[in-house]
């Protein structure tokens, strides 16, 4: 590697500051007299997405053909952390082939709600199981030589105004469910780079966020690499660099390049800062570059094989009444237009070119023979909700010539995406009608579900089998083949808790908040938390899933009934397949604190363990917690501390099938704990019920301070960082709005005829969330800084300033 000091020492001030904004939308800028290359970076997490033509960051134009993986939604409900590293490893062996130094992902961001647009992309409602992931997935494609990007840190939870909402997070909270699947990765497998995310986090913007960025990531985890913006997320540069923020991307066009030069020479900024952030990027590129140096060209065969074995292993069987397996003899109708044209990822800036794709019907006919098909019907269309009566006849009539009807179902590219939160959890109308009319005339109805996120089952009654494959990537039809004909064995298991309905979870009234914060008042009870807490019924829980097996738990036994606090202890119990097919269970462990002096959940998730057992074969099985697994966050001694008193060690098939129990006494000097919370505070969250719902005096104790409105005050001003779709609440807001979004069609890569629906919806509702000084870089240099500043003036009744400003900047763009 180069001595990267003395390049420091060799380069003027405008070349350190150009070093810290990108090139283009995927590579960063070099330095040809210096020998420093340009480094290509582009997104992920569940393949590559190399632009070869065209760039922009939300999946509008083509990439390379690359092998399209299950997302994360699916990696997680494996719960196998050598399955996720060797994804990994596939992922970066197809950089290495394209030239590309670091991949995009994974995101580490919590499901608070199922309604998230992006849910598909992240893993699981719970902080452990997360952590577990995205280590496996960093440390897979960082064997390879390729960077990673743990994304979007942090508290981006949703998708509406992501770019300006302020995520109002209690410390304790935010340590103990939103931070730690960030601090596990970080700690263990080390990512090249940290992508914070757009949004703002109790009043900072997470690009300018120094207790994020440097006090937690770099001084108490001990991060060393770099942190990169999310693509436009830079607020203040020069507040950013001296919070710990090093790249911005893609870049401002040399603007921000040249408020770091000036506020060096004005000394607002050391230049020991920006040498610092300097000399992390260029660790990074030379890093990848010894890597790249070689040619390479990975096995197309083996990344399609290891992705249909990740998408049946990802797959969760969750009903089945004794239908499947079927039999290869047995007369099936195929429903459902999924069956022939795949949902099989999300739209937005992981959307994959896969290099082929593997349909459930063409596999079903492969595998099972022509002749156990009756017949296929679309049954519906996935470009509409509208139910059409004659397909739905048409299905009907096909299901009554068949002993079993698979139905192929979901949720379409218009119900989930980058770009905007869904609003509700029910599927189309158009494939619930298909269901429950093919359920009427056929009793043996089998319903194969293809969507990021849980959805409302109205019709789970009338059905005999739901098998949720979840976004299960190029490959996911023949993976949920293998699975209905019982070629595999179904051994994945949720990670995240199937609400009965989406008014039962417990951000219900608080999500998405808006249109200035997001309160996260339900605190440390999110997913699983809640319910088991307040007993509220679900409709799937947190870790469950069906196997054509059964799995039977003894003899579990503690290293130690008395430890002290700071001690490992190990639990070790025997599992054995009493079924009559090989099979793969998840043993799952959590951790109960009987006797705490302040709210915690009915129990959390500290520890699991996948054991695969052929029919009748017993194993043991061993799962060592550290001291964290018992801790909670006290925000007065700002620690991790470990109460004195009874501790009960929980195994389970899931969160609401615990086998086993035992308990352990744990000495620690902490009899109570040091913070004193507020009667108010501990009276709410103490107790969570069915129906819970947190005041606002609560909320605003354990916040700790005065919430800021969630709603502007009257008369308030528009600025740089407002929405564009808050224009219009302004008199001359709405003509400047249509004047801005006609330039955009015009200049931003976001737009273009011929969009399908998904991507119009996705367009339309970033445009309007997107703060009207990004468009500095999304225009493409179309728009100058000073017609931005403009067009804010003029909105604001400020005409002659604003007309002479806009003048101003046209011709500057024009230059």
């Amino acid at each position: 590697m180069k001595d990267i000091q003395a390049l420091i020492k060799q380069m003027t001030l405008e070349e350190k500051a150009s070093l810290c904004s990108g090139l283009d939308f995927w590579h960063l800028k070099g330095i040809e007299r210096l020998g420093i290359p340009s480094l290509m970076v582009t997104d992920g997490p569940h393949g590559l997405r190399k632009q070869s033509g065209d760039a922009d960051h939300v999946g509008l134009n083509e990439s390379v053909p690359a092998t399209c993986f299950p997302t994360a939604s699916a990696l997680a409900s494996t719960w196998d952390r050598e399955l996720v590293f060797q994804v990994g490893q596939a992922l970066a062996e197809e950089c290495r082939q394209e030239q590309v130094g670091v991949i995009l992902g994974p995101g580490a961001n919590i499901k608070r709600s199922p309604l998230c647009g992006r849910n598909f992309e992240y893993f699981s409602e719970d902080p452990y199981l997360t952590g577990e992931m995205a280590k496996s997935h960093i440390q897979g494609v960082q064997s390879k030589g390729i960077g990673t990007s743990l994304k979007h840190y942090a508290a981006n939870n949703q998708e509406y105004r992501r770019m300006s909402i302020d995520a109002l997070v209690d410390e304790r909270t935010l340590r103990e469910i939103y931070l730690p699947g960030f601090e596990t990765a970080v700690k263990e497998a080390q990512p090249w780079t940290m992508m914070c995310s757009y949004n703002r986090l109790n009043g900072e913007y997470a690009s300018e966020h120094p207790w994020l960025l440097n006090q937690v990531l770099r001084d108490e985890w001990g991060f060393q690499g770099l942190v990169v913006t999310d693509w436009g997320a830079v607020n203040d540069r020069v507040k950013g660099l001296l919070s710990g923020l090093d790249l911005e991307m893609p870049g401002s066009m040399g603007v921000n390049d040249a408020r770091i030069v000036k506020a060096v020479r004005q000394g607002v900024l050391d230049e020991s800062v920006l040498d610092r952030a300097v000399e992390r990027i260029l660790q990074m590129v030379f890093r990848a570059l010894e890597t790249l140096q070689e040619p390479y060209q990975y096995d197309a065969d083996a990344h399609h094989a290891l992705a249909r074995k990740v998408a049946a292993e990802g797959s969760v069987l969750l009903k089945n009444d004794g239908i499947l397996p079927l039999t290869k003899t047995c007369k099936v109708a195929i429903l459902g237009e999924f069956a022939k044209q795949p949902r099989y990822q999300g739209s937005g800036s992981s959307r994959i070119n896969p290099s082929r794709m593997d349909t459930a019907y063409e596999e079903y006919l492969r595998l099972a023979g022509a002749d156990a098909v009756v017949g296929y019907a679309p049954g519906y269309r996935s470009n509409t909700d509208a139910v059409e009566a004659e397909l739905i006849q048409e299905a009907v009539s096909l299901s009554r010539q068949a002993e079993v009807v698979i139905i192929f179902a979901g949720l379409t590219d218009t119900y989930e995406s980058e770009g905007f939160d869904r609003d509700h959890m029910r599927m189309p109308a158009n494939h619930n009608a298909l269901i429950e009319a093919v359920a009427a005339a056929n009793p043996n109805v089998v319903v194969v579900l293809s969507n990021g996120s849980p959805v409302e089952m109205p019709w789970l009654g009338k059905v005999k089998a739901v098998l949720e494959g979840y976004l299960g990537g190029q490959v996911g039809g023949g993976a949920a083949v293998d699975l209905l004909l019982g070629l595999v064995n179904p051994g994945g298991k949720l990670a995240e808790t199937f609400p009965v309905r989406l008014e039962d979870t417990p951000c219900y009234p608080y999500f998405p908040g808006g249109p200035r914060t997001v309160e996260y008042r339900e605190g440390l009870y999110v997913g699983y938390r809640y319910y088991d807490t307040a007993q509220k019924d679900v409709l799937f829980p947190f870790g469950f899933g069906l196997s054509y097996t059964t799995y039977e738990y003894s003899g579990l036994r503690l290293s130690a009934g008395e430890i002290h606090a700071g001690d490992d202890l190990t639990a070790t119990l025997r599992v054995k397949n009493t079924g009559s097919c090989t099979g793969k269970e998840i043993v799952q462990l959590y951790v109960r604190d009987v006797t705490s002096s302040v709210f915690r959940p009915e129990k959390e998730l500290k520890g699991f363990a996948k054991v695969e057992l052929a029919a009748g074969e017993e194993k043991e099985v061993s799962i060592t917690l550290g001291s964290r697994a018992f801790a909670y966050y006290d925000t007065a001694a700002q620690d991790w501390l470990v109460e004195d008193g009874a501790f009960e060690i929980l195994i389970g098939a899931s969160a609401a099938d615990i086998r086993l129990v035992e308990r352990v006494e744990i000495r620690s000097e902490h009899k109570n704990a040091v913070m004193e919370l507020p009667t108010v505070v501990q009276g709410c969250y103490a107790h969570p019920a069915k129906d819970w719902r947190v005041s606002d005096a609560a909320f605003s104790a354990l916040l700790g301070r005065e919430m800021p409105p969630m709603d502007y005050l009257p008369g308030e001003p528009l600025t740089l960082t407002s929405p564009i779709g808050d224009f219009p609440r302004k008199p001359l807001g709405k003509v400047i709005y249509n004047m801005f979004r006609k330039q955009a069609a015009k200049s931003s890569p976001l737009s273009g005829e011929g969009t399908d629906e998904t991507t119009a919806l996705m367009i339309e509702r970033m445009l309007a969330d997107m703060p009207i000084g990004k468009m500095l870089m999304f225009s493409n240099g179309a728009m100058s800084e000073e017609m931005i500043e403009g067009m804010v003036l003029l909105a604001n009744g400020k005409v002659l300033r604003g007309l002479s400003r806009l003048k101003a900047g046209r011709k500057s763009a024009a230059k």
